[in-house]
């Protein structure tokens, strides 16, 4: 398949990025150019943040070093897949609806659009382990915080990393944010070697999607607006 044509920034306006933003979990191996890569992660630091704070540290890898830690990776699920000490729970204990619903029914769409049982359990688990290769994309990047940062602060990562994913979508790009990273914040420690202080929030996949992998006609659905918002005055 020939690569594909790399758009300038930016090819679509901001609604046109939040409707196509999407978790692509296939991409193709086609490199993603380093000045975009250094561009997006500059930009995004235009994201709000309480009291410009600013408060994401970013890794970025790419090339060699990428297929190193990927190498890294595989080593490590082969020869001890229990996670490291963790340093926060992705989803609260015992997940309550219609939150628990939610995370259940896109498990299930994406596992049907691979043809994957509910009962073949190493088919699963090999999808899942897919994640800790990025999904075979290109580039990867990694967020980090100061443990001794608050909820607030948390937040404000969380808009640094949609910004980046809309401004990758600007470039073509698309991208997975993966908290499972959290899993193994010794084992990605010790490759990247951050600052004591510094604690792993989460990975992201970032590449061009793979058009022709069933998995990536996942789209997930919403909540009606009726469901999650109240108007008033209006």
């Amino acid at each position: 398949m020939a690569p594909p044509l790399l758009l300038p920034a930016i090819v679509l306006n901001v609604t046109e990025a939040v409707a196509t933003r999407r978790s692509v979990r296939a991409f193709l191996d086609t490199p993603v150019p380093s000045a975009i890569l250094r561009e997006v992660v500059e930009q995004a630091a235009r994201a709000a943040s309480g009291g410009n704070l600013q408060p994401w540290r970013i890794y970025v890898v790419a090339g060699e070093p990428l297929a190193e830690f990927k190498k890294i990776m595989e080593r490590r699920l082969a020869t001890g897949p229990t996670s490291d000490p963790t340093e926060y729970e992705i989803y609260p204990p015992d997940l309550w609806d219609p939150y628990r619903t939610e995370r259940y029914a896109v498990g299930e769409e994406m596992y049907a659009l691979l043809g994957t049982p509910r009962t073949d359990k190493a088919a699963r688990l090999r999808q899942f382990a897919r994640n800790f290769q990025f999904f075979g994309a290109p580039a990867a990047l990694f967020c980090y915080v100061d443990k001794r940062m608050g909820k607030p602060q948390w937040s404000d990562l969380g808009m640094y990393l949609q910004t980046l994913m809309l401004l990758l979508r600007g470039h073509g790009l698309d991208s997975c944010a993966q908290e499972c990273w959290s899993v193994y914040p010794k084992t990605v420690g010790e490759f990247l070697q951050p600052p004591e202080e510094l604690m792993l929030f989460c990975g992201m996949s970032i590449g061009y999607a793979d058009p022709d992998a069933p998995v990536n006609r996942l789209r997930t659905r919403r909540l009606p607006v009726e469901q999650f918002a109240t108007f008033r005055g209006m």
